[in-house]
């Protein structure tokens, strides 16, 4: 008989666990595993190990009701689950939404592992995760996958289905895992729940819920460890933090969804309308994973004044991080220790001036083109600490671009320091029309409109970014639909800019 891939494998589970709900009239007894399973921020013992009991999904509670739920885990180094590597009870909680977290710890480093979950009679679907490798261990390769924007209404996860059958070691998702609205498109190939806008706990519960019910979403999570931020949507559309016009209410309902549903430590739980989002995660000696927060402590958007009146955008103390989050990203850059330093965060990071004029603000004002001065910062802050390596991973903008990195983007002999790579939305409109200025911005190499993700591998010598395409968001079979590699660019060790590959 031959051997099942792990690919194989993990769609295989997730398939079985979606169909074998027995379908008992009491919903306390009905198959309770239907959003799957997930693991993620993997240290080199352990990591997070999630899941979520709702027999009833789209029902506000789930279907589980108010009592509190023991739930066993199980996580072993074979498919088969012949040798428990470690096990344990957590209690599901019904004030957070019947959500495990479990942390494992004491793991080997740098090892693959499966998991899977127990309540009553009823068995998970199994996942796959891995430890982080040790400190001072240099892997030979690595590769990850990055994704971002996936509105449930505007089409089908093919690239969730790409990312598991890739069989990658970790997944960034850098935003916009769920939409507090609706779509509005008159593409649109399924529907959300009644409510247009979530505001509520509850509700946001029910919008997490509905995605995580697509299977190809939980084979994504089901094949490697997530690091997960979040963007604005997952609150309200360019959602500010700093003085911000949303409510402490609305603000801890979000958060409280996000950290339900997510495979993330019991420590990032959020408390008085507040998450503890930015992180940092080490891959051996070969790389660092930066996860920033570009909502929660930034100010707000400056005035679009027909780029004419620029005085507020140019304010040198403006911040899109927070002071704290600046000085945290910065002494952990110059702390050192890895070849590779990623910065998983949500907003176009590279200058996109449309005009290409130093004396107007012709940008969008929601991304870092709109708080220049904190930008500039931390540009010259790694310039000054001679990251080796610093490669800028974002989201939010609907299309695949890759950039090169300047201090000053108006000197277009100014020397490159790093590179930025920009996934395109799992399934949320890209718009139509060409970006302007793409004329005025030569470190702007690339851009397409296609639905999709972005692949990594990486080694101590090369950087490899595979721009993946989806050939329709629209047609659900998945016979029809073709991934593939769209663009293919390489970062040389120690040598910044992109190069065509």
């Amino acid at each position: 008989m031959p051997k099942l891939s792990r690919r194989t494998f993990i769609l295989g589970s997730v398939a079985a666990g979606l169909l074998t709900m027995p379908g008992i009239a009491t919903a306390a007894l009905r198959y309770p595993f239907e959003l799957g399973v997930a693991s993620g921020d993997p240290r080199p013992d352990g990591m997070v190990l999630w899941t979520r009991l709702a027999p009833a999904p789209l029902d506000v509670g789930g279907g589980m009701g108010t009592a509190n739920v023991a739930v066993q885990w199980e996580i072993s180094k074979d498919a088969n689950f012949a040798t428990i590597a470690a096990s344990g009870t957590e209690t599901a909680v019904a004030g957070e939404a019947h959500s495990v977290h479990a942390e494992p710890r004491g793991l080997a480093a740098g090892t693959e592992y499966y998991y899977r979950f127990k309540t009553g009679e009823h068995v998970s679907p199994v996942g796959r995760t891995k430890t982080a490798p040790a400190a001072g261990v240099e892997p030979a390769s690595v590769t990850f996958a990055m994704a971002s924007c996936a509105h449930f209404e505007e089409g089908w996860y093919h690239a969730y289905r790409g990312i598991a059958n890739d069989d990658p070691d970790l997944v960034l998702f850098l935003g916009d895992y769920m939409y507090e609205k609706q779509s509005g498109q008159s593409t649109k190939v399924r529907g959300y729940v009644d409510f247009d806008e979530t505001d509520t706990l509850d509700e946001y519960r029910v919008r997490y819920a509905q995605h995580k019910t697509d299977p190809y979403l939980q084979a994504a999570h089901a094949a490697a460890p997530w690091l997960a931020v979040f963007d604005d949507h997952e609150l309200k559309n360019n959602w500010w933090g700093y003085q911000s016009d949303v409510t402490a209410t609305r603000k801890q309902a979000a958060f409280q969804a996000f950290w339900e549903n997510m495979p993330m430590p019991k420590s990032m739980k959020p408390a008085n309308a507040a998450i503890p989002l930015y992180r940092r995660v080490g891959w051996g000696s070969l790389a660092r994973f930066h996860m920033m927060d570009t909502r929660q402590y930034r100010w707000k958007q400056a005035p679009n004044n027909n780029n004419t009146n620029c005085t507020e955008l140019n304010r040198t103390d403006r911040t899109l991080t927070g002071v704290a989050q600046e000085k945290w990203l910065l002494d952990g850059l110059a702390a050192g220790g890895s070849r590779w330093d990623f910065l998983g965060q949500q907003v176009f990071f590279a200058s996109q001036d449309n005009d290409g004029a130093a004396s107007t603000c012709d940008v969008n004002e929601d991304a870092w083109d709109g708080y220049p001065a904190s930008r500039k910062r931390i540009a010259q802050g790694i310039v000054d600490r001679h990251v080796r390596n610093p490669i800028v991973l974002t989201g939010d903008v609907h299309r695949h671009w890759a950039n090169d990195l300047r201090v000053n983007y108006f000197d277009h002999a100014s020397p490159l320091f790093g590179s930025e790579l920009v996934t395109t939305s799992v399934t949320s409109n890209g718009g139509t029309g060409t970006p302007a200025g793409l004329d005025k911005n030569p470190h702007l190499h690339y851009v397409a409109n296609k639905r999709g993700y972005v692949r990594v591998t990486f080694t101590p010598a090369q950087l490899t970014a595979e721009f993946m395409t989806v050939s329709s968001v629209f047609e659900k079979d998945p016979a029809k639909v073709t991934i593939g590699v769209e663009k293919r660019y390489v970062v040389q060790d120690g040598v910044a800019g992109l190069h065509s590959a």
